[in-house]
């Protein structure tokens, strides 16, 4: 494994590879190892999870390290950040549905009553508020989340918490930005059959887990992330305020911050 560190960021941590997939393996086995952690005390292990294509590979480890026997989940508890209002569970383009095609389907010994992700069927203002409630007292009850595994969109959203989004907000119901829906537009068969609202974690939410890694890839986040890293604190890029987070990481490959300060 080829590996980097980027110094001289003094805001948050940072962690470069020349490989995307050696990033990606490394955070597994970090979360593979707080995971055994937690079980030999006799803990669960609360783990937040994003979806998109940076995880995905991670997630891949994480089911072969299980099917080598390696790895239990018995005692890890999932809470997702987001998911798209008006979809299905089992609709192709949800994210109940990418995470168990990417992960829990391949999961033997994990306690399906341990899943959690929002809830998109609900269409009433009011019951997708008690949702937003019942949602983060699920998290408060679980001990709080020990590792919250993040991505990043083009803006620096984190979750569906779009540009503007304060330090205070928590899971509620948002309206996606039209650059949100311009990127998931292949997803969707166009923009026009995007979802304009979704359910997300609050920033608030994301900052009071104990431990967060962001993954971000592709020349594209190049900008954002040198803003997200070394640039103030900001509602407009709300990735950054992980830098006010005691235990926050983001992990780049070298597209992500080649020709920026950020490249070591």
């Amino acid at each position: 494994m080829v590996r980097k560190e980027a110094f001289g960021c003094e805001k948050v941590p940072v962690t470069v590879f020349q490989d995307s997939d050696d990033l990606s393996r490394d955070v597994a086995h970090h979360i593979a190892a707080l995971i055994a952690h937690k079980a030999e005390a006799g803990e669960n292990c609360v783990l937040g999870l994003a979806t998109g294509s940076s995880p995905i590979r991670v997630y891949k480890e994480l089911v072969s390290l299980h099917k080598q026997g390696r790895l239990s989940f018995r005692n890890v508890v999932t809470f997702n950040l987001d998911e798209y209002c008006g979809l299905q569970a089992d609709d192709l383009q949800s994210y109940h549905h990418f995470m168990h095609v990417h992960l829990f389907d391949h999961i033997s010994d994990i306690n399906p009553t341990n899943i959690h992700i929002p809830d998109g069927t609900l269409a009433k203002a009011a019951d997708i508020s008690r949702f937003c409630k019942e949602y983060e007292a699920a998290i408060r009850a679980a001990g709080s989340i020990d590792l919250q595994l993040l991505g990043m969109g083009r803006m620096g959203h984190i979750g569906f918490n779009e540009s503007g989004s304060e330090r205070h907000t928590r899971t509620r119901a948002v309206y996606l930005d039209r650059v949100t829906r311009v990127d998931a537009a292949s997803d969707f068969f166009g923009e026009l059959h995007v979802p304009r609202r979704a359910i997300t974690m609050g920033i608030a939410t994301i900052l009071e887990a104990r431990e967060i890694i962001l993954l971000a890839f592709g020349e594209n986040k190049t900008s954002t992330v040198a803003k997200a890293v070394e640039g103030p604190v900001s509602p407009n890029v709300p990735a950054s305020f992980l830098q006010e987070h005691p235990n926050a990481m983001f992990y780049l490959d070298e597209a992500s911050c080649a020709g920026s300060p950020l490249d070591p």
